[in-house]
């Protein structure tokens, strides 16, 4: 089977298993609390660029007409009931299709019956009126008073109220119907929903503002259920699965156009003296009208997905503008979603499945984290609710069980490189043991050698992206040419650890200059690599970059392992120290670095500078740390001089100081690298400071 049908088979696993994973949540009601958010977002995204029907007007009750009323009228809250006679006379005046009163009069009035009297006379004569009933108080059946909803309706889910109160029995003579004000706001406290019926009682109870829609018409047959629909008269509003409508929200606010009960209430008074009023007659033509409060002390606003603070009254009206515009959002269907989280989750895991890069991989990611969101954003604006949290947790599973499947197979290559290497040996170290049979035997001997530790920084950028075969004859050239090199210059080959190279100077034959040759076997693999780079660049896509980490100290060396599979090799600290300046390196960007003991026997015939005084992880003793960067003779970089006053500062604990003189040099790593460490000092300074820098890590 092909590198390529591999990739492909393991991201189809991978995102198959992400995808079901989060569609099991979204079917459990997991994720509720994270769609809410995206579902506001969108909201207030769309809602800016829309407005309510004209058909729709609210009248509102706010702080300015209770100002009004008490100031010129002496009338407290709450207000004689006639008031509202002069409300519905203006409406009826105008020629609106009807008055929904979200206001509640289930009590007497507090002016005597008198006043009750008048207010249902009022909205007898006046525009047809719908009052509102809520939930609550002791009557559990319906009142026989009141005008009985005649419509028969079988909804798989309705809204059941035990209680109810009722408008007084004086009032309600003159209303036309009534309308259930129940409601409930989401998990996040936020309404967006609305039961349109109501079961008390064995009577199906439309909702306020059903019943203001169907009240001109008053056909009890206009309206049905039929497959997760509600069909009124030509309309037809999709219901979620607990059978509420999804209102669509408009506005900056979510308010329509709203007028102040004063202003109307003193266009009517005005009108029966002869005089201009306020407010035209024509404003309310033809509309359907609401009226409630939003006066805070009347205590009801309620949080919207665009407004934190909305009159209640505005569920009711925009009820009624998403059935006039056939708007109402409706669910995406089961069979889209799943398919859809599906397909999103896969082409995620497999798209990242192919990512050679850390910025291909990021890239794609930022992609398929966004496709949700887009995905949910199109799908509004087509009237469909997209679960976004659902889709967006799916592309989140697949792609880190991607990046998991592809550390692990990286992993695989690597050990696959591993053993196809591990049995070659120096020349030297064969030729010793032809001389010397006895070498044979297991053992070692103490000896001072220079140690060098290599590893290809970009190993992880190509390693998933070449078959093993080409991956094995890359390396085979790349080691070849590394091998050469040090053998040339008379190091032993310990052994390849995958892409990394141990080698050694002193042993098995000892030479005196073991650690200038070393540095000289650094230099020329570097600059050997550096003239490879491209053709290695056309063949795997990835800038290979060497790290080298050198130090010179005591060891065992000798053949270790069984009696029946040895290697010649090393142990000790010394080792262990030129392994962890191998991977020092990536803390100060550079490319090769040598201990002090190793800096100390060649510096004569190189060029180098000293890094830091170093506390590698493992090691409590610090060890001076020098970058590598050439022969002697060869002209040395001006910014050094710089750079050493920096990292003098830094030894003394100026870090200020040291940071205004490395920020001088940006185009130097190690002056950066030493920036971001005098940040993170002076965010956090040490409680006693010995000039030495810290590895966290190896």
């Amino acid at each position: 089977m092909s590198n390529h049908v591999k990739k492909c088979l393991r991201g189809w696993g991978v995102g198959l298993a992400g995808g079901l994973i989060a569609l099991l949540a979204w079917q459990l009601g997991w994720l509720e609390s994270w769609e809410a958010p995206t579902w506001t977002w969108r909201v207030k995204f769309f809602s800016q660029r829309e407005t309510l029907s004209p058909q729709v007007k609210v009248i509102l009750l706010d702080q300015a007409s209770l100002d009004w009323a008490q100031r010129e009228n002496d009338w407290g809250w709450p207000w004689p009931r006639e008031v509202y006679g002069a409300i519905s006379a203006f409406c009826k005046r105008a020629g609106a299709k009807v008055v929904c009163y979200d206001l509640l009069f289930t009590e007497p009035s507090v002016n005597g019956v008198p006043d009750d009297e008048a207010m249902g006379a009022a909205l007898r004569e006046g525009t047809p009126a719908v009052l509102s009933l809520m939930s609550g108080g002791s009557r559990t059946t319906w009142a026989d008073y009141m005008r009985r909803p005649v419509l028969k309706i079988d909804l798989p889910v309705v809204t059941q109220a035990s209680s109810l109160l009722f408008p007084v029995q004086q009032i309600a003579a003159g209303a036309a119907a009534a309308g259930h004000v129940l409601g409930s706001p989401d998990a996040d406290g936020v309404f967006r929903r609305v039961s349109p019926f109501c079961r008390f009682d064995g009577i199906e109870i439309p909702a306020l503002a059903l019943a203001a829609y169907l009240t001109p018409s008053a056909d009890p047959n206009s309206v049905a259920a039929s497959g997760g629909q509600l069909i009124v008269a030509d309309k037809r509003i999709p219901l979620d699965r607990e059978g509420k409508v999804i209102l669509r929200f408009r506005g900056q606010s979510g308010l329509p156009q709203a007028f102040s009960a004063a202003a109307v209430i003193q266009s009517e008074l005005r009108l029966r003296d002869g005089e201009t009023p306020p407010l035209s007659p024509e404003t309310f033509k033809d509309c359907y009208v609401f009226v409630g409060c939003s006066a805070p002390a009347l205590l009801d606003l309620r949080p919207i997905p665009v407004n934190p603070k909305c009159p209640g009254v505005i569920l009711h009206a925009t009820f009624v503008d998403n059935l006039l515009t056939d708007s109402f959002i409706a669910n995406a269907g089961a069979p889209a979603v799943i398919l859809g989280v599906l397909a999103t989750a896969v082409a995620a895991a497999v798209s990242l499945s192919f990512a050679n890069k850390w910025w291909q991989s990021g890239s794609i990611a930022v992609v398929w984290l966004a496709v949700p969101v887009l995905v949910g954003f199109v799908a509004y604006a087509q009237g469909q609710w997209w679960p976004v949290a659902t889709n967006g947790l799916a592309s989140a599973l697949a792609l880190v069980g991607a990046l998991a499947a592809n550390y692990l197979a990286e992993g695989r290559q690597k050990a696959f490189i591993k053993q196809a290497f591990n049995h070659y040996l120096s020349g030297e170290v064969i030729d010793k043991i032809i001389r010397d049979p006895s070498h044979l035997q297991l053992g070692g001997e103490k000896r001072e050698l220079t140690i060098m530790f290599t590893d290809l920084a970009g190993f992880s950028t190509f390693s998933e992206r070449l078959g093993p075969v080409e991956l094995t004859t890359l390396l085979n050239d790349y080691l070849t040419e590394m091998t050469d090199i040090i053998m040339e210059e008379g190091g032993t080959l310990d052994k390849y650890e995958g892409d990394a190279i141990i080698a050694f100077w002193n042993a098995p034959l000892e030479q005196p200059d073991h650690a200038v040759r070393a540095c000289r076997a650094a230099m020329r693999c570097q600059r050997r690599l550096a003239e490879l780079r491209d053709g290695f660049l056309q063949r795997t896509g990835a800038t290979l970059r060497m790290r080298i980490g050198m130090n010179t100290g005591d060891v065992v060396v000798g053949n270790m392992g069984s009696k029946k599979r040895f290697n010649y090799t090393i142990l000790g600290d010394a080792a262990n120290l030129a392994a962890r300046l191998e991977g020092a390196n990536k803390a100060f960007g550079t490319e090769t670095m040598v201990s002090g003991n190793t800096w100390d026997k060649a510096s004569s015939e190189f060029r180098g500078r000293k890094l830091a005084d170093l506390r590698v992880v493992g090691r409590k003793t610090p060890v001076p740390v020098y970058e590598l960067t050439g022969f002697a003779g060869e002209p040395v970089p001006p910014a050094w001089e710089a750079f050493a006053a920096g990292r003098e500062r830094f030894r003394q604990g100026d870090f200020a100081g040291a940071k205004a003189i490395f920020e001088q040099l940006p185009d130097d790593p190690a002056a950066r690298s030493y920036v971001r460490r005098c940040d993170d000092l002076c965010a956090h300074p040490p409680t006693a400071w010995d000039g030495v820098w810290g590895l966290t890590e190896k």
